[in-house]
């Protein structure tokens, strides 16, 4: 959209590529995109460098994590916030610059939060780096396939309370033209794509549109495979639908459990129970298609008990291999604007807002289950490189060792099959590792 109003347009993915100074120098207008955490913190460490670069240009922070974190990101120099819908509004700016429009500090004319339908275009892609640079899919027999990603929609239409997604949309989505989305995958299928991965919070909040994007991939791409975000209780309700697709390509299916206790799940309000998971597992086994769930595995309501039941429910479902070693670590994170903080027991365990972390700090009452966390997390960044299994079985060992209880033997791994998995290690809502800060 920038280009095509006329501006230039230079773009760096910071996730992968080295700082290059002379492009933040020549710049107006700099513009950082923050859809998640992680992504957040990492932009945070380069505001300070590029300012330092350029003192005149325009920054503008822009993307799910914008809004939320406006407070710190106007203290660290940002003088443009864009959430929601941002296309428009990003270009707004840019024009409004161009016509030397300046707004007064800490005001702008462009909507904070955007939920307005827009017209989309094709996403160019061309200043970005090679897919290859970016994760791959890796599949059970060790052979590699490169990924792309499109999104088929935005937002979400649930409300659950601890998503970050939740203070921005608050329950609505907007989806993108399906032959806008089919071309990205056409663009991304000749740039070497084997696999697509679909960004969607939840690819079944418009079922007929995801499954019509779904069927004409397949139709004019036998050979790609992909991969899709679905809640358990949409695979529930849309069960029909899972033949369907693992007849398009569909490789695995990432779902968020998050608790395999309902007293966790009824306070962070997912809509599914322990029982529904175990029926959404029942029923991908009879389809024959991989389940990838993920969990917040450190809350403050956890108990060692409870942390020792999910690693027993993980082994006696058959599904080590299926959940990502980072998923055992992931805390829950806070952030301003969390459904959470409605919540009077969650108000009263917070301390005060660390905008540099983004979140509203809080410790578990049991200081072992901190202690817990800080471990396990060392353990599977340590341990990045070694087989699922081998790293749930490190982690099984120091829990049970941590609770003070005997280390029983890990149940049989069963007949599942290791599901075809994406080689980035890193989740949305994870903090940012020592390798990520690295490459800044």
């Amino acid at each position: 959209m920038l280009r095509q109003r006329g501006a230039f347009v230079k773009t760096l993915d910071l996730a992968v590529e080295c700082l290059d100074e002379e492009a933040f120098r020549g710049a107006d207008l700099i513009a950082f995109y923050v859809p998640m955490h992680t992504a957040t913190r990492l932009a945070a460490r380069m505001i300070p460098k590029v300012r330092g670069l350029n003192r005149s240009a325009h920054i503008a922070a822009y993307g799910l994590y914008a809004p939320m974190n406006e407070v710190y990101l106007r203290h660290l120099g940002v003088q443009t916030i864009l959430g929601g819908e941002f296309e428009e509004g990003l270009t707004a700016l840019a024009q409004r610059l161009e016509r030397g429009v300046e707004a007064m500090p800490g005001e702008q004319s462009e909507p904070r939060i955007s939920l307005a339908r827009q017209d989309f275009v094709l996403p160019d892609r061309g200043g970005l780096p090679g897919l290859d640079r970016y994760a791959y899919l890796q599949l059970p027999n060790g052979d590699r396939r490169t990924a792309g990603y499109v999104e088929a929609s935005r937002g979400c239409k649930h409300r659950c309370r601890h998503c970050p997604v939740v203070p921005v949309y608050n329950g609505r989505f907007r989806v993108i033209p399906r032959q806008i989305v089919l071309e990205d995958i056409r663009q991304q299928a000749a740039a070497g794509a084997r696999h697509i991965s679909f960004g969607d919070p939840d690819f079944f909040n418009g079922p007929t549109h995801a499954l019509r994007i779904a069927m004409a991939l397949h139709e004019e791409f036998p050979d790609l495979t992909y991969d899709v975000t679905i809640k358990v209780e949409h695979l529930l309700a849309h069960a029909k639908l899972l033949p369907v697709l693992k007849k398009t390509g569909c490789l695995f299916v990432t779902t968020a459990v998050e608790s395999v206790d309902d007293k966790i799940l009824a306070i962070l309000e997912k809509d599914h129970t322990r029982e529904d998971f175990f029926r959404v597992v029942r029923r991908f086994d009879e389809v024959g298609l991989s389940l990838a769930p993920t969990f917040v595995a450190f809350t403050p309501w956890i108990t060692l008990a409870g942390y020792l039941e999910l690693l027993n429910v993980i082994a006696e479902l058959e599904l080590i291999r299926s959940v990502a070693p980072v998923q055992l670590t992931i805390r829950l994170l806070i952030p301003p604007g969390s459904r959470l903080l409605e919540l009077s027991e969650v108000r009263a365990l917070v301390g005060p807002l660390d905008e540099a972390a983004l979140v509203y700090p809080w410790s578990n009452p049991d200081p072992e289950v901190e202690t817990l966390h800080t471990q396990v997390r060392a353990l599977v960044q340590q341990g990045a490189t070694k087989p699922n299994d081998q790293i749930f079985s490190e982690i099984w060992e120091l829990a049970h060792e941590r609770a003070g209880r005997p280390v029983p033997s890990l149940p049989a791994m069963g007949a599942r099959f290791a599901p075809a998995q994406l080689s980035e290690p890193w989740y949305c809502c994870a903090e940012p590792t020592q390798e990520q800060y690295a490459i800044l």
